[in-house]
């Protein structure tokens, strides 16, 4: 899908357990200027629906999983998450959607600037018609 994409981080297995390094400028395409996670989400809770003007994410699952519906006018993917070295990246104008966390789940995300509501778009309809006019000269919507 369009503007979205897994990222696959390094995993460091030995005896004393597994380290996942992540480097912003190496492992993540954008500079992080904000990290929050989401923890305590009942199974049957799905969160999100909104997209982003400007804002880029990475967002992975520490612990436990969960599935990730991303839509764009002509397009939609689901991605589950449950592998704590992969990252799943979402650009701008994508709506996305949360769901289905497991019991204990925690989902990181990195993202490329400050908390804005202004870059919220979190009607849907409204948010077809600007993404058919951002993504009007690509061929894949």
């Amino acid at each position: 899908m369009y503007n979205t994409g897994m990222l696959k981080f390094r995993c460091i297995k030995d005896q004393y357990g597994h380290l996942t390094p992540i480097e912003a400028t190496n492992d993540i395409p954008f500079e992080v200027k904000r990290i929050y996670y989401i923890t305590n989400v009942e199974s049957n809770v799905t969160r999100g629906f909104h997209s982003h003007k400007k804002l880029h994410q990475v967002l992975i699952c520490v612990n436990g999983s969960v599935k990730i519906r991303l839509k764009i006018p002509n397009d939609q993917s689901t991605v589950e998450l449950n592998d704590k070295s992969e990252g799943l990246y979402i650009g701008p104008m994508v709506w996305r959607e949360m769901y289905d966390f497991s019991e204990g789940a925690v989902l990181l995300v990195l993202a490329s600037e400050h908390y804005d509501e202004n870059d919220y778009i979190r009607n849907y309809d409204f948010y077809v018609n600007e993404a058919k006019k951002t993504f009007d000269d690509e061929s894949d919507i």
